[in-house]
């Protein structure tokens, strides 16, 4: 078995995976669709709070549009990031968009709200509850590599085209090293430091992810860190991950 990584982030680093297999995804939306709990029978129903569902990397809400209608099935009042292409600062994105679809979920469901984060979106999640401890219930990301952007190269290759576009399009708008593992703004100072407590965290991941590093996805912690079978892609699609979500979100409940 591979070590562990340790305390120390390691950023913009190249990960040896399998990319191929994440054409393999499909497999796991016939999956799910072929299991009860997609249905709603088996988990553990919601209590109409609110979940705020991020996508990742290059990703829009519409791919997370079977997770958004399945937590509405079983009880809870999901609500997408509206953050658009996730392609930008994610400091501009947490002020510009995330923060006011968090603000309208306090706002309509009257309680603290859960945050859903797919890849990126999952770090972005931990950043955005580290800046608002008092408005989370919960965070839960899936295959998130929150200890350091460990990825395949295709995937650095990409993130470096994204980083000079946001560069060339906010020139000093944003901090010179923004969109990589040395910048200094808020986003990643929050993102460093551990989730306040009260907020019940989830790490959601697959030994066999294609684009990053699961070993950088987990917090080390047996109660926290959630292991499924799978591609990285599949995890917005995967029924093991579906079914962890529900008793996940049951258990940050409030008693």
């Amino acid at each position: 078995m591979p070590e562990k990584p340790t305390q120390l982030r390691q950023d913009d680093a190249e990960a040896s995976v399998p990319l191929w297999q994440e054409a393999l995804f499909g497999v796991e939306v016939l999956l799910l669709h072929a299991t009860p709990a997609y249905y709603g029978f088996g988990v553990p129903h919601g209590d109409a709070s609110g979940v705020v569902i991020i996508p990742g990397f290059l990703g829009t809400d519409m791919y997370l549009m079977e997770l958004y209608a399945w937590l509405r099935r079983i009880g809870y009042q999901p609500y997408f990031s509206g953050i658009g292409l996730n392609a930008e600062c994610p400091n501009l994105l947490i002020r510009r968009h995330l923060n006011e679809t968090m603000d309208r979920a306090l706002q309509e469901t009257g309680h603290p709200i859960h945050v859903i984060g797919h890849s990126l979106g999952g770090i972005i999640a931990r950043s955005v509850a580290g800046q608002r401890p008092d408005d989370v219930a919960s965070v839960i990301t899936l295959g998130s590599p929150f200890r350091g952007t460990v990825a395949h190269s295709r995937v650095l290759k990409a993130a470096e085209i994204v980083r000079k576009r946001i560069q060339l399009k906010h020139g000093q708008g944003v901090l010179p090293d923004c969109y990589t593992g040395r910048c200094t703004c808020q986003f990643l100072d929050s993102l460093r430091r551990d989730l306040p407590q009260g907020i019940t965290e989830t790490a959601i991941y697959t030994r066999t992810d294609g684009v990053v590093d699961w070993r950088y996805c987990i917090t080390e912690h047996p109660g926290v860190d959630f292991e499924v079978p799978g591609t990285h892609i599949g995890l917005a699609f995967n029924p093991a991950v579906y079914d962890i979500i529900a008793r996940r979100l049951r258990a940050a409940r409030p008693q």
